[in-house]
């Protein structure tokens, strides 16, 4: 399994590439950022500073979304980071939440969405593409290539993502969603015609270690200081699961796929009221009253090493390809370290011991 990391572009934007660049020391493979472009600065600018201060990481957005960015724009943008740091990028992408919702927009539709994914995909691999009644290339780059990674929660944005995804996204690392979540990609895959196997999984979530006592020797209360760090996740995932609890209430079923949505993702957003979009993806949000410290132990990753290590086990037997680490709390340095000193070998090892 890999690792990846996904920072927020919260200036100073030094402070950004410096924990890019700590993150392939520790051997992490990918290097991510949130992309909203009025909550935190631009993350395409912090890209190329990330890409010059490093030698093998993949950078990119997760997630970006084709309501702010022109596609057009945003496969420029790939092609030319690709140009000068060689083929180093990958595209995460959905249908837009907090970039769009707090200018008072709309995510996109799916079919939208499955024409944005063709046509940056498409200029950013040096292909010709059909957009707008117009064939478009990008004739500087030829050799440019980027895989897009879908995110998705939804059974439709499942059944796209296995149908023309390089790789799929999932925002939280409960194993009874993740089993259910791939299980579906895989099919949609399989039904397309494609190799289920081509489409990289990538489970993404907060991690807090909590080795070790609290500075007044309570490890129950350091337990306890980390569940309060990683709330804000389950809120930001809440945003998403409403939209599909209105859509097909809760335990619903799609019935043009026959997909049951399970319990696990769509029972606890039941106490939601409300969500602020300027505290998004911050510790100490104030609208996450309703994520229980059950909720925050099922989506997130908290608590010593070995439950870390376990539960990334966990995810590795259900086929998943990458952990990637949200570092949105106040243990940023000693997060990484833990992954890349003790967790991520720990990982490593037993895969080659079963191999």
């Amino acid at each position: 399994m890999d690792l990846g990391v996904v920072l927020q572009n919260d200036p100073p934007a030094w402070r950004v590439v410096d924990l890019a660049r700590q993150a392939e020391t520790y051997g992490f493979s990918h290097v991510w950022t949130f992309d909203s472009h009025l909550l935190w600065e631009e993350p395409f600018v912090v890209y190329s500073q990330i890409l010059s201060a490093t030698h093998r990481v993949t950078v990119g957005p997760m997630v970006t979304n084709p309501a702010t960015r022109d596609v057009t724009v945003t496969a420029s943008l790939f092609a030319t980071l690709n140009e000068m740091f060689g083929n180093r990028t990958i595209c995460g992408i959905g249908r837009g939440d907090s970039a769009v919702r707090v200018i008072n927009g709309r995510p996109v539709t799916l079919a939208q969405l499955r024409e944005a994914i063709h046509v940056i995909r498409g200029l950013a691999s040096g292909e010709s593409v059909e957009y707008r009644g117009s064939t478009l290339r990008l004739p500087w780059n030829p050799g440019s290539r980027l895989p897009v990674w879908v995110a998705a929660y939804g059974p439709k944005a499942l059944a796209l993502t296995g149908e023309v995804g390089d790789g799929f996204i999932l925002q939280l690392a409960d194993p009874d969603v993740v089993a259910w979540s791939v299980a579906a990609v895989r099919a949609a895959a399989e039904r397309a015609g494609r190799d289920p196997d081509d489409v990289s999984i990538c489970v993404a979530a907060p991690a807090y270690v909590t080795d070790g006592a609290s500075s007044d020797g309570q490890p129950g209360r350091a337990l306890a200081h980390a569940y309060d760090q990683c709330r804000w996740f389950g809120g930001m995932v809440g945003n998403h699961v409403a939209e599909i609890v209105a859509r097909y209430g809760p335990g619903g079923t799609e019935e043009s796929a026959g997909v049951s949505i399970p319990e696990a993702l769509t029972a606890f957003v039941a106490g939601r009221e409300g969500y602020d979009y300027n505290e998004h993806g911050r510790a100490g949000n104030s609208h996450t009253a309703f994520v229980t410290d059950e909720i925050v132990d099922r989506f997130c990753l908290v608590g010593p090493t070995d439950r870390h290590v376990e539960r990334l086990r966990e995810l590795a037997a259900l086929g998943v390809d990458q952990f990637a680490v949200y570092l949105q709390h106040d243990a940023k340095d000693e997060t990484l370290r833990a992954y890349g000193e003790t967790i991520g070998p720990a990982v490593r090892d037993l895969a080659r011991a079963r191999d």
